[in-house]
């Protein structure tokens, strides 16, 4: 890690210069090993970074994908999404039985008082035969089957139609929340690692300007520094706890956000970040148009599409409203009556043709609703898809001026660090001071973290392209965190916070 090797004993170097005046035995022993004398110095300074933690086990970041599919699973709101493109898809086989033989039974027990010829004119006819039937009472007992087979219906047949399309729109409702959810995760996960990796650019920065500060003091205290220098390191070390304690504020609500949506508590252990040349996001290799064409693949846009289909199929449906429809029938009947007479059985068979001949011009308006929804549906197709090839646009642009950031960056925080190095020998031979030191070592750890920034913000607008051109799956997924894990092998030495005298480390 020759950055770190260059970086780090330059810090040290301007921590100590002043107390090496003071303290000759220390110089010697720096001089001789400089490790040691660090290590001396951290031990005798008061509230130090004495309890490192050195053997505190290394661990990987949290899985993205693992992430993502606990979120597909854990997601309320997903899983009542699923639940309701399921009971959508229960109107395909509701609209197929319209089409199918449909067999209506029925049974009646019916008592009746009547006033009729018979009861009006009971001489005519003798008690034997129609004494029940003269009464005008009886009690009738009936049962009823009819069988209906459609044999033309133009708006049950495309009704089939318009659920099969349903259930569609149904199933891409579902993808549309999913990759949402998705979409979610990996910006909650991005917002963690971002927050993360400042906490331990900031636990570091805050362990330097402690030193620092002390060293100030230090030479105050024995006459050899100014007031203006020991404010100004006391000011850095305030400013750095305050940017500290928003990070890890920010870091805090973002692990909260991804064990809401997953149900698990994922670990983003504070760590310090090495941009290096062999972190290099790879680039766009496709054109402009290409992504543009890939942008009909969106899955907002296919919803679209698939209801702009379903209004039209609606639309059919009210047409056909204007077409007869015939139906072969066969209907039995058996009546059990204390009248003999009245006691029946009857088979009939026949073709029933219905036709809506006036409905005060209801069908008229229905169809133009109709027409005019279909005509609702296909503007709002033309706007997800001029919202889809604007979002590719805009990521691929983010894309490339991200990655000229991080080149430019990269070369930055290696200037920086020999800036650095420049100050705090300056500072040993008299011809720089103590802020001229914090100054520079600033502008690194600034470098460092809008690098940090900068690079989830790549992964951002890669993840968002590939959700845009509807490519965002597992191997999208992967590239990902392939980009993070190359840069997490970077570093290997732990950041150290000094809290109310005791040090705690982080190691990954």
């Amino acid at each position: 890690m020759p950055m770190r090797l260059c970086l780090f004993p330059a810090l040290r170097a301007g921590s100590v210069a002043l107390l090496l005046a003071a303290t000759p035995a220390l110089a010697a022993s720096v001089s001789a090993d400089p490790v040691a004398a660090r290590a001396k110095m951290t031990t005798a300074a008061p509230g130090g970074p004495s309890a490192r933690i050195a053997s505190e086990r290394e661990a990987s970041l949290p899985s993205m994908n693992e992430l993502i599919a606990l979120a597909l699973d854990n997601d309320a709101g997903l899983r009542s999404r699923r639940l309701d493109g399921e009971s959508v898809a229960q109107e395909v086989p509701m609209a197929r039985s319209r089409l199918l033989p449909r067999l209506e039974g029925s049974a009646s027990y019916r008592v009746s008082d009547a006033d009729n010829i018979y009861t009006d004119n009971p001489q005519d006819y003798p008690d034997e035969v129609y004494d029940d039937r003269i009464s005008g009472r009886t009690n009738d007992t009936s049962w009823r089957l009819r069988l209906t087979q459609p044999l033309f219906d133009l708006e049950r047949s495309r009704q089939l139609g318009k659920a099969r399309a349903q259930a569609d729109a149904a199933t891409l409702e579902v993808a549309v929340a999913e990759r949402d959810l998705a979409m979610t995760v990996i910006e909650t996960y991005l917002d963690a690692y971002r927050a993360s990796r400042r906490v331990g650019l900031l636990m570091a920065q805050r362990e330097s300007l402690t030193l620092q500060q002390r060293q100030a003091q230090r030479a105050f205290d024995l006459g050899l520094g100014d007031r203006i220098n020991l404010l100004e390191s006391q000011s850095r070390l305030d400013q750095a706890i305050a940017d500290q304690t928003a990070a890890e504020n920010a870091l805090s609500i973002a692990i909260t956000d991804l064990e809401r949506l997953t149900g698990v508590t994922p670990m983003f252990t504070p760590r310090l970040i090495e941009p290096s040349e062999t972190v290099t996001p790879e680039e766009e290799t496709r054109s402009l148009e290409t992504l543009l064409a890939e942008s009909g693949d969106n899955a907002d846009v296919l919803l679209a599409a698939q209801r702009e289909r379903v209004t039209r199929q609606e639309t059919d449906i009210r047409g056909a409203a204007r077409y007869p429809r015939l139906d072969f029938v066969v209907d039995y009947s058996d009546l059990q009556s204390n009248d003999a007479l009245r006691t029946s059985r009857d088979l009939s068979a026949g073709v029933e043709l219905n036709v809506a001949l006036y409905q005060g011009g209801y069908t008229t308006a229905s169809i133009r609703q109709g027409e005019l929804t279909a005509l609702a549906g296909a503007a709002n197709l033309d706007n997800e898809r001029r919202l889809a090839q604007q979002e590719v646009r805009r990521r691929l642009k983010g894309i490339q001026g991200d990655r000229r950031q991080l080149e430019a960056l990269e070369r930055s925080i290696v200037s920086g660090a020999l800036f650095v190095d420049a100050a705090v020998r300056g500072e040993s031979l008299g011809l720089r001071d103590l802020v001229d030191v914090l100054d520079a070592r600033a502008a690194v750890y600034d470098l460092r973290i809008r690098y940090v920034d900068t690079l989830c913000d790549y992964l951002a607008n890669r993840a968002a392209l590939a959700a845009a051109t509807g490519s965002l799956d597992t191997p999208a997924v992967t590239r990902l965190m392939r980009t993070l894990d190359t840069l997490e092998q970077r570093t290997r030495e732990p950041a150290t916070v000094v809290t109310a005298g005791t040090a705690v480390s982080t190691r990954r």
